[in-house]
């Protein structure tokens, strides 16, 4: 079997943000990916993820796309446009446009392209009907891009019913908890052909995810997005990537 060199670029939903397994570690379902890679196969693979929480869906091209290529990967996995969906003046075309490039670059450095959909969180969000509705449009716009491209791995979890409940997501309703990042990653393997661990599709045995009340809410949440938005800052500014190199997974031995 051909060594796998899996690199991953993307906002908060590929860095991992929601799913923090220990204070201060982020992990995520690019994370679980890569591991379950290697168990699946038995095999070592190298893995990087250059994902920056807060960013729109072109500067993730513009700062993460080549760099990553460069490192000459075998498999690119992408995912942008949740942040650029809060914005209701950013036509759904441009977003698209994102992945449309991304898939060219793939096919020009003969990488495969494995395109993910972020989770809906429009069920427990206040402005929760626009987001839907953007989300719903973009995907129709990107599939349609896809056709006859059945070489593009697709992990699509936008459709998923069962991941836009609350129990999947964190605190603050715009990311997924550890739960949803878990079943995200048994899609992805999934759409490679690959068999994941079965809990990881209804990951049970973790605790019930914080529900906060509503002034909590926007006091710790949807107050400081809102400042953010009006100030111009990010999430992610000052951060860098935390594997911007690739690392060695070995398959964990089984006991």
């Amino acid at each position: 079997m051909d060594s796998v060199r899996y690199v991953a670029i993307g906002d908060s939903f590929t860095e991992g943000v929601g799913d923090e397994p220990a204070p201060g570690v982020v992990r995520g379902w690019a994370d679980l990916v890569a591991q379950g890679w290697a168990d699946a196969t038995g095999s070592e693979i190298e893995y990087a993820n250059l994902a920056i929480r807060g960013k729109l869906a072109w500067p993730i091209i513009d700062e993460q796309l080549e760099p990553a290529l460069a490192l000459k990967p075998t498999h690119l996995s992408f995912n942008g446009g949740g942040n650029d969906m809060l914005r209701p003046r950013t036509p759904l075309a441009r977003i698209a446009d994102a992945f449309s490039h991304v898939l060219r670059r793939c096919d020009e450095e003969g990488v495969t392209f494995i395109l993910l959909s972020g989770g809906n969180p429009s069920r427990q969000l206040p402005f929760g009907g626009l987001v839907q509705r953007r989300g719903d449009a973009l995907s129709r716009i990107v599939a349609s891009r896809l056709l006859g491209r059945d070489d593009v791995i697709r992990a699509l979890n936008w459709p998923d019913r069962d991941l836009a409940a609350p129990a999947f997501w964190a605190a603050d309703r715009l990311h997924l908890n550890s739960r949803g990042h878990h079943r995200v990653a048994a899609r992805v393997l999934s759409a490679l052909g690959l068999e994941a661990p079965v809990e990881w599709w209804n990951y049970t045995e973790l605790a019930e995810p914080e529900r906060l009340g509503r002034s909590e809410y926007l006091r710790e949440h949807l107050g400081p997005w809102m400042r953010r938005r009006l100030t111009g800052t990010s999430s992610g500014d000052g951060r860098e990537p935390k594997y911007p190199r690739f690392t060695t997974v070995a398959p964990v031995q089984a006991t």
